[in-house]
């Protein structure tokens, strides 16, 4: 009974497509002309990334006093944009290694997409500790190497060099990762360019790609090393994160929950992305056949999980809060649900906690408007909760006296919408010049779909 289940299941990539037309109808998505929609998207998120791009400078230029900062709160969006891109940047790893260790076939048509994004959500979180230091033009000073600066040396116990690290460790070899999935479409994508200047970067990139047994061996062997040193990423880099907090004395952020909470955050938030981008993609590449209902279904599941955990740790804050009988850290839960950002607060259990449940109903996951919108209001909640963390946890010190409050600046919600300018004009351009659904993998999955229907006929 279970076989004929699993047979019965509605195809992962839809159409019946044969190898020749998985390979025109990719190539076609990234080749023809683009549409009325996608310059509407690239010139909306340019434009963004320019009005960021002038803030950023002016920041750069006046000093780190443009933002709302004070006394009390010493972070502002800055860090918080930051743990939020990080937190987007978890999917991608997610969908490309672990499920490549699981044998998840449905992970084929979005994990070259999924990658891409890890890639520009890095870059976007990068920017914001650069700016946070004061005096960028100084940042490479946070890496150790030799120098004639004397006994001047990094402070390896700040957080600031946790995170340098972290995220220089996790664009390397998510940039390696994907690069090294490219390989197999990029020489597809040269076999099928006229001669010129298009045909001699791809020939380039493509490292000699014969597409030989000996290479696709060697190939899988070494995807399969890589899958195995990312995997470790996605839990150690948002675990670093976290200590950003947990390493503090502050009530709301000395737990030892927050390692696997930040994880099971970057994760939701990462998948939720993915579902945004991969909806708009679907409908803007006309890519229906490739990113399905069944795929939407099944990152919908993985929100629910995830979404779940993040939930129950919420809730564990609050009960360890009333537990530890300790009036300061009972004072800042109480003040996050009832002070002055309460706001905040109820918009993150509203979007994070109360709205996922609606993905129990099948209805609800096959519906692909309604996902839509779900994604975009879980990440809204994903940012709140950093400013929550960050914010609720210092405007209201130990001290009565020293009690500010906090309020963005003009600059800072430029900034911030600079960097969502910055990420989707990346992968407005990635859409356009790369195929944004890995060709070879999706011939694999649909050679096997068919082989297992042979044998049950």
């Amino acid at each position: 009974m279970a076989e004929v289940q699993a047979v019965s299941r509605p195809p992962l990539i839809l159409g019946d497509k044969s190898l020749s037309q998985i390979t025109s109808d990719i190539c076609a998505a990234m080749l023809r002309r683009p549409n009325a929609l996608w310059w509407i998207g690239f010139l909306i998120a340019f434009s963004l990334l320019v009005m960021g791009a002038a803030a950023v400078t002016y920041q750069v230029a006046t000093g780190i006093g443009t933002w709302g900062l004070n006394n009390t709160v010493g972070w502002a969006f800055g860090i918080t944009n930051f743990v939020f891109w990080i937190g987007i940047g978890h999917a991608g790893t997610l969908i490309s290694a672990i499920l490549f260790l699981f044998r998840q076939r449905w992970r084929t048509s979005v994990n070259r997409s999924a990658e891409a994004m890890t890639l520009f959500a890095v870059m976007c979180a990068g920017v914001f500790p650069l700016i946070h230091m004061g005096r960028p033009w100084l940042g490479y000073w946070i890496f150790p190497y030799p120098n004639f600066r004397g006994p001047l040396w990094m402070n390896y116990r700040s957080p600031l060099a946790w995170d340098a690290f972290a995220i220089s460790t996790y664009f390397l070899i998510s940039l390696t990762f994907w690069y090294l999935g490219l390989i197999p479409d990029l020489a597809t994508i040269r076999d099928r360019a006229h001669p010129g200047l298009r045909r001699r970067l791809f020939e380039f990139f493509s490292l000699g790609w014969d597409g030989s047994f000996r290479t696709w061996q060697r190939y899988e062997t070494v995807y399969m090393l890589l899958a195995g040193l990312a995997t470790p990423l996605v839990v150690s880099v948002h675990t670093i994160v976290s200590w950003d907090f947990a390493a503090a004395v502050i009530p709301g952020w000395h737990a030892t929950i927050f390692p696997p909470y930040f994880v099971a955050g970057a994760i939701f938030s990462g998948m939720a992305m993915v579902l945004t981008l991969m909806i708009v993609a679907r409908t803007v590449m006309n890519l229906q056949n490739y990113i399905t209902v069944r795929h939407v279904e099944v990152m919908c599941k993985l929100i629910l999980l995830n979404g779940s955990i993040v939930a129950l740790a919420y809730g564990t804050e609050f009960f360890m809060a009333h537990y530890s009988g300790n009036p300061y850290e009972q004072f800042v839960f109480l003040n996050r649900a009832f002070g002055p950002f309460a706001w905040a607060y109820w918009t993150m259990i509203s979007c994070n906690v109360l709205i996922p449940q609606l993905l129990w109903f099948r209805r609800v996951r096959t519906s692909i408007a309604v996902v839509f919108v779900l994604s975009l209001l879980i990440n809204v909640g994903m940012w709140f909760e950093r400013f929550v963390i960050i914010v609720t946890s210092l405007h209201r010190d130990f001290l009565p006296s020293n009690w500010a409050s906090y309020r963005p600046t003009s600059i800072e919600v430029a900034t911030l919408l600079g960097s969502f300018g910055l990420f989707f004009t990346c992968f407005l351009i990635f859409c356009r010049i790369l195929p944004m659904i890995a060709m070879a993998e999706v011939k694999g999955v649909v050679a096997h779909e068919r082989a297992e229907r042979r044998h049950h006929k």
